[in-house]
C-alpha cells in the first residue's frame, strides 16, 4: 500500500515495523513530513538526510543528528575548514537527475551516491552563492556550487553529466555558528535572495 502526500511524494506503507532501524527511519520520515505539511506562509524547507564522510573518497555514513561547528564543519567529517565545511543537495535536483537518467521508483542510485552532508527538500539552492541558509538552529554561508566529480560516474553510469545542469550537484558553504542538526530540522534563507 502506498501513501501519496502533497507536493509530489509517495510513501509506502507497511503492515509492521520489525526493527530498530526501520522504526528510526519512519521517526525520520514522519518529522520531515510534518515540515511539508506546514502551510506555505512558513515559506522554507526541510532537512531530509544527513551524511558524514569518514574520509576523502571514503564512505558516508548516515546520521540522524550532526553536530556543526562554526569555521570548521561537520563534526567526524572529512572536510574540515576552508570554504567548503558543508555540502547540500537539493532532493528535488535529485529526482531531476534520477528522472535523466532513466531510474524508475528503487532503481539507480541512492541520494547517498552524490556524497553531499545535507539532503534538503523545498528550498531551492539554484544560484544561491551568498546566501545564507539556517539549518534549525545553526545558520550556513553558501559559497558556490558543488561540480560532481569522477566519483559520481564511478558509482552509477551517467551520473556525472547529468548532475552537470542547474546545479544538481548542490552547493557548499561555511557554519557560522555551532549547534546540533537533525533531520526534518527546518531550513530557511536568513538573507534577501
Amino acid at each position: 500500500m502506498s501513501l501519496s502526500l502533497s507536493r509530489g511524494l509517495q510513501v509506502a506503507v507497511g503492515t509492521e515495523i520489525d526493527n530498530a532501524g526501520q522504526r528510526g527511519r519512519l521517526a525520520r520520515l514522519l518529522r520531515v513530513l510534518q515540515h511539508l505539511n506546514m502551510s506555505d506562509a512558513d515559506a522554507g524547507g526541510a532537512l531530509a538526510a544527513i551524511w558524514i564522510k569518514r574520509a576523502r573518497g571514503g564512505p558516508m555514513d548516515v546520521a540522524e543528528t550532526a553536530r556543526l561547528v562554526a569555521g570548521e564543519g561537520v563534526v567526524r567529517n572529512a572536510d574540515q575548514g576552508g570554504r567548503r565545511q558543508v555540502t547540500l543537495m537539493a532532493s528535488e535536483a535529485w529526482d531531476a537527475t534520477r528522472e535523466d537518467l532513466g531510474c524508475k521508483a528503487g532503481e539507480g542510485p541512492a541520494p547517498i551516491a552524490r556524497r553531499a552532508n545535507l539532503l534538503t527538500t523545498g528550498v531551492d539552492l539554484v544560484n544561491s552563492r551568498g546566501r545564507v541558509l539556517r539549518v534549525g538552529g545553526v545558520r550556513v554561508r553558501l559559497y558556490g556550487e558543488t561540480l560532481p566529480c569522477r566519483l559520481m560516474e564511478e558509482t552509477f553510469g551517467g551520473l556525472q553529466e547529468a548532475l552537470r545542469p542547474d546545479w544538481r550537484g548542490g552547493a557548499f558553504g561555511e557554519v557560522l555558528d555551532d549547534g546540533e542538526i537533525t533531520v526534518g530540522d527546518r531550513l530557511e534563507w536568513v538573507d534577501a535572495p
